[in-house]
């Protein structure tokens, strides 16, 4: 599957950030929007992407497709999911390696799935459906977790690479999801890393998390702390030019404390690119 042009440097889109973007037209290449937040017939939040869609490339990022539940997908979803594709013409459509609910209930939260021969036969199954439905790659992302199954066959990485190669689709590497998983479950976030296949990944996610001293809370509402910047790089080096994003949802700070992170990731880009040219 061939991927699409790298964007640069990018940042989620919430609102409470549209009048200084409208006004100052910052220093940002693209935007990311959650996608069901747009998914509606009309008013300001749709007033608010075709504005920012008219001078920013949009990618959409899913959080309710459910690709590992055991519920029929919805098509009704899917079809209002398609229409706003339509509307916004995104560099690449993603979702999430998680269930979201079940029997018909939407539990707003991205939940676990043991990384079994019967969960990977499912979710590439899922997966190649959507995909015939938007007839377009989809872009799936790691998710954290908070708990692991002893019915697991395989490693998370493992299970991301064969799903990616079996279902032909292209990966969001979410670094942070990464550290905090590999904190809270004792595993080598920099072996996830290197074990990733390099021709699928399009997009890396970056985010700060919540420190519970047992355990780490994928919250976006905190800087992306050092250890993150460290497997960024990391990441970097392995997959070169991939879109970079930063997200925050909640503790909003003010803008320009977000333009700095974007700052600090053009800078470590600039200094990995100088070092391996002169290797």
């Amino acid at each position: 599957m061939q991927k699409p042009a790298p964007l640069g440097y990018g940042l989620g889109f919430r609102p409470v950030y549209f009048d200084e973007i409208a006004s100052s037209h910052p220093p940002v290449d693209w935007f990311e929007i959650i996608s069901e937040n747009y998914m509606v017939d009309g008013g300001r939040p749709l007033s608010m992407l075709d504005a920012i869609r008219a001078d920013y490339p949009v990618v959409m990022h899913g959080v309710s497709m459910s690709l590992a539940s055991t519920d029929p997908l919805d098509m009704d979803y899917l079809a209002r999911l398609k229409q706003l594709i339509d509307r916004v013409e995104p560099a690449w459509v993603s979702d999430h390696v998680a269930w979201t609910g079940v029997h018909g209930l939407n539990l707003h939260d991205l939940l676990p799935i043991p990384y079994t021969r019967e969960s990977l036969d499912h979710i590439v199954a899922r997966i190649c459906r959507v995909q015939d439905y938007l007839k377009r790659p989809l872009v799936v992302e790691n998710a954290s977790t908070y708990v692991s199954f002893l019915a697991s066959e395989m490693s998370e990485q493992d299970f991301v690479r064969e799903m990616a190669e079996r279902a032909d689709c292209l990966l969001l590497l979410d670094i942070n999801n990464v550290f905090v998983s590999s904190f809270n479950h004792g595993f080598d976030a920099e072996a996830f890393i290197d074990a990733v296949p390099v021709e699928r990944v399009v997009q890396f996610h970056m985010a700060g998390h919540t420190d519970k001293g047992t355990h780490r809370v994928d919250t976006h509402d905190q800087p992306v702390c050092g250890e993150v910047w460290a497997l960024y790089e990391r990441a970097r080096r392995r997959f070169g030019d991939v879109s970079a994003m930063i997200e925050r949802d909640d503790n909003f700070p003010p803008f320009q404390e977000l333009l700095d992170e974007l700052q600090q990731m053009r800078d470590i880009d600039a200094r990995v690119a100088a070092e391996l040219r002169a290797a």
